[in-house]
């Protein structure tokens, strides 16, 4: 049987590793002890009193038929459509009617996370917890994983790499060379990123709003380019309590992104004060962050080297892939990069 090597156990890993289940044998190498990547969620508190929070991507659109029929049959336990509308606001923070169109919004009562454990659930593949991978390595057309603890993993005959563009290309760069894998890595390169700062501020009062999001489109105002309402998902939220995600822009965020998180996150507060229009809002009763390094890619990847790599079998997936920084894109891609390694090896 054919031995596949993925490397991250985001939402392209997982769906790749779902399209190859049974008909190959899946090893997923994952540097983290959870699942998902920037689909990320954490929890505080337990019992009735539990509040579920997704702190990067937001939620899953129905933007692609095949993986909305993926959420809503085999993956549907759980899954949670988001409540509400995205309405707009402008660089003074007046807000005003939005996205109302934009189609289904789903995350999971347990989190968008889910999405990841889900997809894994369905498959017999190997995860394996807390290995970096380092270098690799191809010797007789088949492809070696070095880790961290120089422990080798494989030899795999196909190799999918899944994590973001920046990343992969340092991986592809470390270990013997191949003509296609430099190009590959000199493509990934290319790939602009925006680096996100999140703040997630808690209220032991309810939020009376009837959106469920608003977003700076324009990315004209100052420090906020998002904020949404993590109560609007069922599941997530004990009644009587808010809980707001504020995304902030790229350029507030690279600039803060060594700042003090206390103050940082007391002024995203603030900012989000102003523009929801709650003086109760600057006085959250906990918070969290996170620096989002390479959260959102602006643009694909060329199509040729990686059309070349994959002559090799070695095969990338996700966002940056896809051409676009959405979930939907990056679990097709996943999907996609597995059934032909699959259509392939049959």
């Amino acid at each position: 049987m054919t031995r596949v090597g993925i490397i991250g156990a985001g939402v392209a890993g997982a769906a790749a590793a779902h399209a190859l289940n049974g008909q190959q044998n899946v090893t997923v190498l994952e540097k983290s002890d959870v699942v998902c990547g920037r689909a990320a969620t954490r929890t505080r508190g337990r019992g009735r009193n539990q509040i579920t929070y997704d702190y990067g991507a937001n939620y899953v659109k129905d933007g692609d038929e095949g993986v909305a029929d993926l959420l809503t049959g085999p993956l549907s336990e759980g899954l949670a459509e988001v409540e509400g509308s995205v309405n707009v606001f402008d660089a003074d923070g007046k807000v005003e009617q939005g996205r109302d169109s934009d189609g289904h919004r789903w995350s999971y009562e347990t989190g968008i996370s889910t999405l990841a454990a889900r997809l894994f659930e369905q498959t017999d593949a190997r995860l394996r917890h807390g290995v970096r991978a380092r270098r690799l390595y191809r010797r007789d057309d088949r492809w070696t994983v070095v880790d961290d603890d120089s422990e080798e993993w494989g030899p795999f005959d196909d190799l999918v790499i899944t994590p973001p563009a920046p990343q992969t290309a340092r991986l592809l760069r470390a270990g013997n060379p191949g003509s296609a894998r430099a190009a590959l890595a000199d493509a990934a390169e290319a790939v602009p990123y925006r680096s996100i700062y999140t703040a997630v501020c808690g209220y032991e009062f309810a939020l009376d709003r009837s959106y469920y999001a608003l977003i700076n489109p324009e990315q004209s105002h100052k420090a906020v380019g998002w904020i949404s309402r993590e109560e609007c998902k069922p599941g997530h939220v004990p009644t009587g309590q808010a809980v707001l995600v504020v995304q902030a822009t790229p350029e507030w965020s690279v600039e803060h992104a060594e700042a003090d998180p206390d103050e940082a996150t007391a002024e995203l507060a603030g900012h989000a004060t102003d523009v929801v229009g709650d003086h109760r809002l600057a006085e959250p009763a906990w918070t969290d962050h996170t620096f989002w390094r390479y959260a959102l890619a602006d643009d694909g990847v060329a199509r040729a080297p990686v059309d070349d790599a994959a002559e090799t079998n070695l095969h990338v997936a996700g966002d940056w892939v896809a051409g676009a920084a959405r979930i939907h894109a990056a679990l097709r891609s996943g999907l996609t990069v597995g059934e032909r390694i699959a259509d392939r090896r049959r």
